[in-house]
């Protein structure tokens, strides 16, 4: 009955029909112009694609008055032109219509805006005036005219017809069936941006569905839902990217994770960044109810955080082997789910959703396989399984699923790492659903070796997919050392380049990663744990002869090899404990380790070795508000150090001549040095990467070979599908309706 309201969702494909049955004209939001409505129910100015106001919609209620009283359209035409026609240049015949609601007709029907009535609590109080003496807006001279009584009668009938039919018209619309429509449409991100690190949750929306915000080229961008375009949160961009975005209960800011900072922070959605809390670790999810943000610290456990900041609290910890991940506090605040994973399991999705009493610390297990569960006011359970999503019935009070599970998403982007599967989903409390649009087929943590030359073509090596990590070459570009973790055991391979013959495995004991080659290529030193602790060993390529032991780290430390010296008498190596890491050096001739660059808090870690061995490169992260930062030093040791550019996992062409780096997510970059004379560099150049794939800090996942190509890893279906980056967000309004009509809670 009521056409008031412009549309603020745009359909694509517009809608079908004659103008007979008034059809709503919808044109892409991206246009100039723009216009939206019902066409015989359209102001001029709409209908001409100008701006509009609540104007619009009292021209609206002008045309919806006329036809209850006289029981057809005031603007027609065969097409929906002419019908646009008619709104735009005819005067609307409106003489059958008593004196007093033609005034109140006519004046809604202006064509100027500025001439018809400004408020529609101003027709409101007409229309109550008319209804309670219906001469008494009449003109004078009308009313003094003498008249015969049937005329004179004629505007109590009609006002009678008018009350009836205001009246019938509202009880109709207070006692119809409640009919709420789903509406799905696509949200394409601005011109050049890409989603960054989506191994992470990239995209939410505000609780009450007015808004949301997304993670595009390391920026964190905010749309409300009544515009057309997103803008950026203004704050400092951070140059390795954010991830984990969510909204505060009241929908004023958001909670994110700086990669530069290795902070938990929170902003306001107007900018303003604050520090909540210095974790550890990138969280494995992150949620925020009243009591505050909760967020998964993998193998720790999930921590919990006032959201003015303050020391985190221990909510459930990690058993041993556990990841856990994605939580979210139910309702009450008495108990907590969240997903448990295995470190380092051969395949996605094995990871299990549960639910862990706060006061009792007793665990009870939801769902056998699946991740990133959710609990929606509706009283269900959504989760991920492959790429799509499924619900099932869920009691909160019990604690307790029941019924049938159902498939209610497909194709919803899923982010692969080595220990998580993000599902990329949020929805409002109101019902609105946001997610990245993906494959719907079952996601793999497999990947391929590939070797990625200086233009960027890339280049899969002949081996099959698989748990590849840490490639590293000998220095003569022959041989390849990697790492294969199958969820059950941790070793290192041995590969010819030539392709000639088949892959070798070294190592039979133990966990053992982060291979590195020896100057001489007849070694390879790693981390194992094979007698308890995580030390670095080395043992000869060929598989001759035993592993032996090099390094004694601490109670607490783990070393991990870097790199050799050219002469093959030293190494360097990062000791990491705790939120700290620092590098060292070790003498094979003396057998004796010495601390080379770090400090009390921050990571200093990632050393590489020049070709000629006088100078050494390494990260630095301090903590302290600052991005992650390439640094050369002399060896041996001396004083002064030279900051190159912001990144990590630095490393030396052949020559020496110049130093790359991961610059951030998806990107590498370089930077031309001199060492005659001292040490000098240029600024850094953007350099093709490829589909590697890396992760912020930490020990080196890339090499390169003496003619430039790099080698790393390429997740294995991009390597088959080279698909270009999703670019949208798919959105779907009411979405709540929907899911209770497929799964009915019981």
């Amino acid at each position: 009955m009521l056409d008031f309201g412009l549309a603020k969702a745009a359909d694509a494909a517009g809608a079908s029909g004659g103008p007979a049955n008034s059809p709503t004209i919808t044109m892409s939001p991206t246009h100039a112009g723009m216009i939206l409505g019902t066409a015989a129910y359209m102001s001029p100015e709409q209908a001409r694609g100008k701006p509009v106001d609540r104007r619009a919609d009292i021209w609206a209620f002008g045309v919806v008055l006329f036809e209850m009283l006289t029981g057809r359209q005031i603007f027609t035409g065969e097409t929906i032109t002419d019908v646009l026609a008619s709104v735009v240049k005819e005067r609307p015949a409106l003489n059958e219509l008593p004196a007093p609601v033609r005034m109140i007709v006519e004046r809604c029907l202006q064509k100027d805006p500025r001439q018809r009535w400004q408020s529609i609590g101003d027709v409101r109080v007409l229309i109550e005036a008319l209804l309670q003496d219906p001469g008494k807006i009449l003109e004078p001279e009308q009313r003094t005219a003498s008249r015969p009584l049937w005329k004179r009668a004629i505007p109590i009938v009609l006002t009678g017809i008018l009350a009836c039919a205001i009246t019938a018209g509202v009880t109709v619309w207070m006692l119809r069936p409640t009919t709420v429509s789903v509406v799905r449409f696509s949200i394409p991100l601005g011109e050049g941006q890409v989603f960054t690190n989506t191994g992470l949750r990239d995209v939410a929306v505000s609780p009450d569905g007015t808004q949301m915000v997304y993670i595009a080229n390391r920026q964190l961008y905010l749309r409300r839902m009544a515009e057309l375009e997103a803008r950026p949160i203004p704050g400092k961009q951070d140059s390795l990217g954010v991830t984990n975005v969510v909204f505060s209960p009241d929908g004023q800011s958001i909670a994110y994770w700086s990669f530069s900072e290795r902070t938990l922070k929170r902003i306001a959605v107007t900018g303003g960044a604050v520090t909540i809390c210095r974790t550890a670790q990138n969280p494995t999810g992150i949620g925020w109810d009243s009591s505050g943000i909760v967020f998964g610290q993998a193998s720790q456990g999930i921590l919990r955080v006032p959201a003015n900041g303050g020391n985190p609290e221990l909510l459930s910890t990690a058993k041993n082997g556990e990841i856990t991940a994605f939580p979210q506090m139910l309702p009450g605040g008495q108990a907590v789910m969240f997903t448990i994973s295995r470190a380092n399991e051969a395949e996605p999705d094995s990871g299990q959703i549960v639910v862990e009493t706060l006061k009792s610390g007793v665990r009870k297990t939801l769902i056998q396989e699946g991740s990133n569960g959710r609990y929606v006011p509706t009283g269900h359970l959504v989760y991920a399984l492959g790429g799509s999503l499924y619900a099932v019935p869920f009691d909160a009070r019990r604690l307790e699923v029941k019924g049938t599970v159902v498939p209610v998403v497909e194709g919803v982007k899923r982010g692969v790492t080595r220990t998580i599967d993000v599902a990329q989903f949020d929805f409002s409390s109101t019902g609105s659903l946001l997610y990245i649009p993906g494959p719907a087929v079952p996601i793999s943590r497999q990947v391929v070796l590939a070797l990625v030359s200086p233009k960027g073509d890339v280049e899969r090596l002949k081996l099959p997919p698989g748990k590849y990590a840490f490639p590293r070459v000998t220095r003569d570009g022959q041989r390849l050392a990697y790492e294969v973790d199958d969820g059950k055991n941790a070793d290192i391979w041995i590969y010819d380049l030539s392709e000639t013959n088949a892959p070798r495995r070294l190592t039979f004991q133990g966990s053992n990663r982060y291979p590195v080659w020896s100057a001489d290529g007849e070694r390879v030193a790693f981390q194992s744990d094979r007698e308890g602790d995580q030390a670095i060993y080395w043992e000869r390529a060929d598989g001759t002869g035993t592993a032996e032991r090099l390094t004694r780290p601490e109670q607490g430390v783990a070393h991990i090899p870097d790199s050799f010296s050219p002469d093959g008498q030293q190494f360097s190596f990062t000791a990491v404990k705790g939120n700290t890491s620092a590098v060292w050096t070790f003498s094979l001739r003396d057998r004796k380790a010495t601390l080379f660059a770090g400090s009390r808090s921050g990571f200093t870690e990632d050393s590489s070795f020049s070709p000629d061995g006088r100078w050494l490169a390494y990260s630095v992260d301090s903590q302290g508000g600052a991005d992650d930062m390439i640094c050369v030093q002399a060896f041996p040791l001396r004083p002064g150090k030279y900051q190159v550019a912001q990144g990590h996992d630095a490393f030396w062409s052949r020559d020496g001549k110049q130093l790359t780096f991961d610059s951030g997510p998806g990107r590498f970059a370089a930077v031309k040095v001199t060492t005659n004379g001292g040490f000098a560099f240029s600024s850094p150049t953007p350099v093709p990467k490829g589909a590697l794939v890396g992760a912020p800090a930490g020990p080196q996942r890339y090499d390169i070979l003496p003619d430039g190509r790099i080698i790393g890893v390429v997740n294995a279906e991009s390597s088959e599908t080279n698909a270009s980056p999703i670019a949208q967000i798919q959105v779907v309004l009411n979405w709540f309706e929907e899911l209770k009509q497929r799964v009915p809670a019981q």
